[in-house]
């Protein structure tokens, strides 16, 4: 099981980026994928999730309405559609593996398996 996140990188206030999660050792229509980010002194927060299989997704208030998430079975990819970031969203994002109820998907004890995270930094 591997789980690749890329596509972070610095962006001013307001910008737009695109986070791929690549997913290996397993299908992703078996399987939940949640978007977590973790900044310096702060606890990791779920920030958003996608069931392809049922095509469930979920936000956190925080980003809701800026960011999309999206997933590929084709691929094996989900993906993280970032729009009007502000500098509050700089952190560590990272995606996971899980089979959350859904009233638990924010929570970072639901995934088992983890990727490497990928960097955002938004400047104001």
């Amino acid at each position: 099981v591997q789980l690749q996140a890329c596509g972070g990188g610095l962006v001013q206030a307001g910008g737009s980026l695109r986070l791929s999660c690549a997913a290996s050792g397993f299908r992703l229509v078996d399987y939940g994928i949640g978007w977590f980010r973790q900044a310096p002194g702060k606890e990791r927060e779920g920030v958003s999730y996608i069931r392809s299989s049922s095509g469930s997704t979920y936000y956190a208030s925080s980003v809701k309405g800026r960011f999309t998430v999206s997933g590929d079975n084709a691929k094996n990819t989900v993906y993280l559609q970032m729009n009007s970031l502000k500098p509050e969203d700089t952190a560590v994002y990272y995606c996971a593996r899980g089979r959350p109820v859904a009233s638990a998907w924010s929570s970072s004890k639901m995934y088992a398996s983890w990727g490497r995270g990928t960097q955002v930094t938004v400047s104001s």
